[in-house]
């Protein structure tokens, strides 16, 4: 064990974080509820600032692109003689199920490639990174995995799945954590199996009625899109766990009814009450968007609903008291959000990794 690696321990209980692509601050979040301070969040979207600056008392946010930011600023935000972390979920559309790796335009690599090139130039001892599964069997997640042997740390990753974690949610995500302090694993499922699974009821079952359209007054986060006509009519006629195909004939839209739309059968449905939510999206309140109809009550999930099913604390606010809520917005910022549940499981993991290290050096 180095010098410099040996001092770093000394603070085991000590953990800072800066959290790369912070978005709205999800990973910030269960960082902090394990214990982790985390000094700043950094993104190049403005939407992100009051969320992450409101929820994150002490944590500076850097309206900044990353391709910017240099290891030497990095290591100015970390304080000395802590265990130093750089954990960040670069953004994953060309990675996610919906685009072809093959042709995904080689510019878009470039946030992992930043993220390495920060991990090089500021030499943190712990990392961590989130993001679609799918990016495991892509070259620039290969790249980045010599990128840290080259740095000398440990490495574990996989792909889990967020309701094991506690998260109310179906949320399968690539999960990455390295040391250079010694042994690191993947952590251990808090809430493995559908029988320890948070359930929607369990989530949400607590809040306020509401029609489509409407917000609560006691929250103004806890509001449902309006539904056109149509759309009421078809909510009405499904069930919980069902498809658009349990609708009558006049009421199926006709990309369905063509046979190259009927195996789509992920839209226009009702949430289970015993089950966890959907994956939830950034488009998570349009009941059309997929398993977004609230499980009871006609209308699609509320954006309180979704930031509750991301693992959000129901206090979590995303906007100010000032302003209206952008439905659109906001749903953005859920959908783009790490699970904080995840979070936490990650700081249990690094804590144990740093801990043994530091029993090694002692």
């Amino acid at each position: 064990m180095s010098a410099e690696i040996s001092s770093n321990v000394i603070g085991v209980n000590r953990i800072e974080g800066v959290d790369l692509f912070c978005g709205a601050g999800g990973l910030s979040c269960g960082l902090a509820a394990q214990g982790i301070r985390v000094v700043a969040g950094i993104d190049v979207d403005p939407a992100c600032q009051y969320p992450y600056e409101a929820n994150h008392e002490g944590a500076k946010f850097l309206l900044r692109d990353v391709t910017e930011v240099s290891g030497e600023e990095l290591n100015a935000l970390w304080s000395p003689g802590v265990v130093r972390l750089l954990a960040g979920c670069a953004p994953c559309q060309p990675f996610s199920s919906y685009a072809n790796t093959a042709t995904v335009d080689k510019a878009k690599w470039r946030l992992l490639q930043e993220f390495a090139r920060l991990i090089d130039e500021s030499r943190p001892d712990l990392v961590t990174m989130e993001n679609v599964p799918r990016l495991q069997k892509a070259r620039p997640f290969k790249d980045f995995l010599r990128a840290l042997k080259r740095g000398e740390y440990q490495v574990a990753y996989a792909v889990v799945n967020a309701a094991d974690y506690g998260a109310p949610q179906q949320r399968k995500r690539l999960v990455l954590v390295a040391s250079r302090l010694g042994p690191v694993a993947i952590p251990e499922p808090t809430h493995k199996g559908a029988e320890n699974w948070v359930t929607v009821r369990q989530a949400v079952g607590h809040l306020k009625k509401l029609k489509d359209g409407q917000a609560c007054e006691s929250d103004p986060l806890h509001i449902a899109s309006t539904l056109s006509e149509l759309n009421r009519a078809r909510i009405r006629v499904s069930v919980p766990g069902g498809t658009w195909r349990d609708w009558p004939d006049h009421l199926v839209a006709a990309c369905h009814q063509r046979e190259s739309g009927k195996h789509s059968a992920g839209v226009y449905g009702r949430m289970e009450w015993d089950k966890p939510a959907p994956t939830m999206t950034t488009l998570c309140n349009g009941y059309g968007n997929g398993r977004f109809g609230h499980p009871e009550q006609h209308r699609g999930i509320s954006l309180r609903e979704a930031a509750i099913f991301q693992s959000f604390p129901e206090t979590y606010r995303f906007t100010p008291e000032t302003e209206g809520v952008s439905i659109r917005r906001v749903a953005r910022l859920i959908g783009n959000a790490v699970p904080p549940k995840l979070g936490e499981a990650v700081a249990k993991a690094l804590y144990a990794s740093v801990s043994a290290a530091a029993g090694a050096g002692g």
